[in-house]
């Protein structure tokens, strides 16, 4: 496997590293010194610096104004923003729009990618349920309106949604009564949708999500077999990237400062203790990269199945992706803030702001015997050999 990349997916990670070198991470809204939610609203001005770089279009097709590029593409632009903890909702706004271009109605697809890649359309999801494949597991069903409409009505619960307070449309999986998923793309102000507030451990505003008898009309449900799966494999594999971008700033933050820090009239990094911790946390963020691209190929082509890429379907690429994410980035931020000493807890320190999106990255993606769980039913039911 060659994870060269190609010349636009560089061209887009240099797009990226431009409009992101001017976020300073030591100046995004801090949880330890913000009672409640860290902000009102999302980075609007770095949004519309995305949206001038054509970087919101990235992975839609030229035919809705997109640059064409894939996954792949979206995950190396959401490493570069982890780096610096930028607070805009690249990655529902990127997956939710690559699932309605695939997977949406014409009409749909009319409404909503065009708007979305000039960024004035923030989409998100209510992703519940990412660690399961189960659709009756899904906490929102769709039913039938009972006058005859087309359409139909949405009623359940969902926690913890991302940038819902902010968002103009959220997509929300259901569970349609026959053993599938429906996704519905409906909009945050619909009648019946209301929203309680919720706190991230990295103090952003999330959102409980209620629905009471919510209409979706019939264009902005999608009911395309594997749209919802698709698009929590999406979701997932984003989640890591963010997970790899920060695990590496963090990494060498710690470098420079051990590199900096002397005991004994020498620097700390040349400690033997000191050294192979470091050197654990690089070969962690190295297999984070490795499953992480291994991931996000797969998902690049749907038609890659068990043949191509190894013997499980692509959730099982993901799976292993999320075990190496959610386990390594905790260890990467536990081992820096153990050889900061005192000065990692430092809130004038960017640490502890890394530390706390660190901790709200591996709560989404779950804890790793989850994922082993479900690499073992995936291998059980594709055997090796």
């Amino acid at each position: 496997m060659d994870f060269t990349f190609t010349e636009e997916q560089q061209a887009a990670v240099e797009a990226a590293r431009a409009v992101f070198s001017g976020v300073r991470a030591d100046a995004v809204p801090s949880p330890a010194l913000t009672p409640g939610a860290v902000a009102d609203d999302f980075d609007r001005p770095l949004w519309a610096k995305l949206a001038a770089a054509d970087l919101l279009g990235l992975v839609l097709s030229p035919d809705h104004g997109g640059a064409g590029l894939d996954p792949l593409a979206l995950c190396l632009v959401l490493r570069e923003s982890a780096r610096v903890l930028a607070r805009v909702p690249l990655l529902e706004t990127s997956g939710v729009a690559m699932a309605v271009e695939r997977y949406g109605a014409p009409g749909l697809r009319r409404d909503v990618l065009r708007a979305a890649g000039r960024g004035e359309l923030v989409l998100t999801a209510a992703a519940g349920g990412r660690t399961g494949h189960d659709p009756a597991e899904l906490a929102v069903t769709v039913r039938q309106d009972p006058a005859g409409a087309s359409g139909g009505l949405l009623d359940g619960v969902q926690t913890a949604v991302p940038w819902a307070h902010f968002a103009d449309r959220i997509a929300v999986p259901a569970h349609n009564g026959e053993g599938r998923a429906v996704l519905a793309l409906i909009p945050r102000d619909r009648e019946g949708l209301t929203l309680a507030e919720q706190f991230s451990t990295s103090g952003e505003r999330y959102a409980e999500l209620t629905l009471d008898a919510v209409r979706a009309e019939a264009h902005e449900l999608i009911d395309a077999d594997g749209a919802w799966e698709w698009l929590r494999l999406l979701l997932t594999t984003g989640t890591c990237a963010l997970a790899l971008g920060l695990g590496e700033s963090v990494l060498a933050m710690t470098s420079a400062y051990t590199g900096k820090r002397e005991q004994f009239g020498h620097p700390i990094a040349t400690f033997q203790a000191v050294a192979v911790q470091a050197a654990d946390r690089y070969v962690d963020l190295r297999a984070m990269e490795a499953t992480l691209w291994q991931a996000a190929w797969r998902l690049s082509a749907p038609h890659r199945g068990p043949a191509v890429g190894g013997p499980l379907p692509v959730a099982g690429d993901v799976a292993v992706a999320k075990i190496w994410a959610s386990e390594g980035v905790r260890r990467v931020v536990q081992t820096a803030q153990h050889l900061h000493g005192g000065f990692g807890a430092d809130t004038d320190y960017a640490l502890h702001r890394y530390h706390a999106w660190a901790k709200q990255l591996e709560l989404s993606l779950g804890p790793a015997a989850a994922h082993e769980e479900t690499l073992g039913d995936l291998l059980a039911a594709h055997p090796l050999g």
